[in-house]
């Protein structure tokens, strides 16, 4: 593709020759080769244009730099505000535009993207579509599995995986949007049809900083989206129309409190499901807790919003099941049930643990940590949350990254009184604290195993170990 191609419209300064063939773009110096275009990005922890130089020499056509000290004779240079946005709008049209040829819909918000995007995916190839997800746990195209290894890939993954799609003759995509990936434009270029908000609390401050950050990059999926696209927004949540008050996108609500274009109540529920009334509709569904009711209506004003039939949507609703390490129950012959969820925020934490507390006959006890290397100020919330909401707590690692485990327990611990921690369990190794909470567990009794839900890994001083709450649940039950 000619480099003049891949930059039309972007405001940038150019230097050197733009009528030249261009073999491929990087923004890892290490995959460079002859007549590529190298983007140098800056990250949190390194410069890419120190690279600018070693990719030239591997034979770079082209550099795209926001540091005019790294203009080379020699190479084409784009000199750019913003490498991130260039890479992003680069990578889109040199995969051919992908989401111009698909129903492309992002799910952003805290809590609740990947139940979302995977049972919107679900329920489209139920109906007889072929669709797309970029999700968290996996990614598909149709039925082909790829592995995930972020929430939101970079932009050259990212739009390699849309052409996939259209190539596969997808006709719907749905995906994951991270906050990281607003932020670092690896979604710039992509067409939404439309999107879907789901609630907003502390995360991520590591790297945003501040709330307001957070609340802003997330609203910017929404800002950026056409007149021709929709928006489907959780009125329940203080930011819910925060998030659309600029958009030009058509705006739809949905509650499970108070008026709006989609509205549900629980009817009934048991840890197999609840019955629903949706816009006067009466629908059980294999998942649990108001949380979950909201994930539904999400799920339902967004299939509405593509023009999905009504009442094929309420059918396949019905048997959506949970999502991999959300809210997923195990049931121990010994009579007692253990709920595996990625819950790893305070909000999450009180909302799985508020759930339980709905239902449960016998005691709760809760397994949780928190994992290293990011947001230190959540782990005494969180702490806390699930202590006042368990009758049983027992604090342990998550990912403990290149943190000591012991530096993070005793920051959760930090959220409790003396006396609260006289009642509470500090088992650092993962397996034994949740074997610990099976060996107390009684009939009717419930254990929480929250924070790393479909994950079967642990990242301790850097290095990845198998491990899955799962099986260890199940080993001891």
């Amino acid at each position: 593709m000619k480099l003049n191609t891949l930059l039309t419209d972007l405001n940038v300064q150019v230097f050197g020759a733009t009528d030249i063939e261009i073999t491929g773009i990087q923004f890892d110096s290490r995959k460079v080769e002859t007549g590529n275009i190298f983007v140098a990005q800056v990250g949190t922890t390194m410069d890419g244009h120190t690279f600018v130089d070693g990719c030239i020499a591997q034979g770079a056509a082209a550099v795209v730099i926001s540091n005019p000290a790294y203009k080379r004779d020699g190479v084409t240079t784009i000199l750019a505000e913003n490498t991130d946005y260039v890479l992003g709008i680069m990578a889109h049209r040199w995969f051919g535009c992908p989401s111009e040829h698909l129903q492309l819909v992002g799910v952003t918000g805290t809590n609740g993207k990947t139940t979302i995007a995977t049972l919107l995916y679900k329920m489209t190839r139920a109906l007889g579509y072929k669709a797309g997800l970029l999700s968290t746990v996996v990614n598909y195209i149709d039925d082909q599995a790829v592995p995930s290894t972020h929430t939101t890939p970079d932009a050259l993954e990212l739009n390699g995986l849309l052409r996939q799609m259209v190539d596969a003759g997808c006709q719907y995509a749905f995906m994951e949007v991270s906050s990281h990936s607003i932020a670092q434009e690896r979604i710039a270029g992509l067409q939404f049809q439309g999107a879907a908000f789901t609630n907003l609390t502390r995360d991520h401050l590591d790297y945003h900083k501040t709330f307001d950050n957070y609340r802003d990059t997330k609203k910017r999926l929404f800002d950026n989206l056409p007149k021709t696209a929709f928006a489907v927004t959780n009125k329940d949540d203080k930011n819910g129309l925060v998030m659309t008050q600029n958009t030009q996108a058509e705006v739809h609500t949905y509650s499970t409190r108070t008026l709006a274009d989609f509205k549900a109540s629980i009817l009934e529920e048991g840890f197999d499901g609840m019955l629903l009334n949706i816009n006067g509709q009466d629908i059980f569904v294999p998942l649990v807790g108001r949380f979950n009711a909201s994930n539904i209506l999400a799920i339902y004003g967004t299939a509405i919003s593509l023009g999905l039939d009504k009442m094929d949507v309420l059918r396949v609703l019905s048997t959506l099941t949970a999502v991999n390490g959300r809210f997923e129950t195990i049931h121990s012959p010994k009579g007692w049930t253990a709920i595996v969820d990625y819950a790893h925020t305070p909000d999450a934490v009180d909302n799985v643990i508020q759930t339980i507390n709905e239902i449960r006959k016998g005691h709760l006890i809760t397994v949780v940590g928190c994992g290293g290397n990011r947001d230190k100020g959540k782990r005494p919330i969180m702490a806390q949350i699930a202590k006042h909401g368990s009758d049983q707590l027992i604090l342990t690692s998550d990912n403990p990254r290149d943190e000591e485990p012991a530096d993070i327990l005793q920051d959760m611990a930090a959220g409790l009184t003396e006396d609260e921690l006289r009642q509470t369990l500090i088992i650092e190794d993962r397996a034994s604290a949740i074997q610990t909470a099976c060996t107390l567990a009684q009939a009717n009794d419930v254990i929480l195993v929250a924070g790393k839900g479909h994950e079967d890994y642990q990242i301790i001083k850097g290095v990845k170990h198998h491990f899955d709450d799962h099986e260890i649940v199940k080993k001891y039950c």
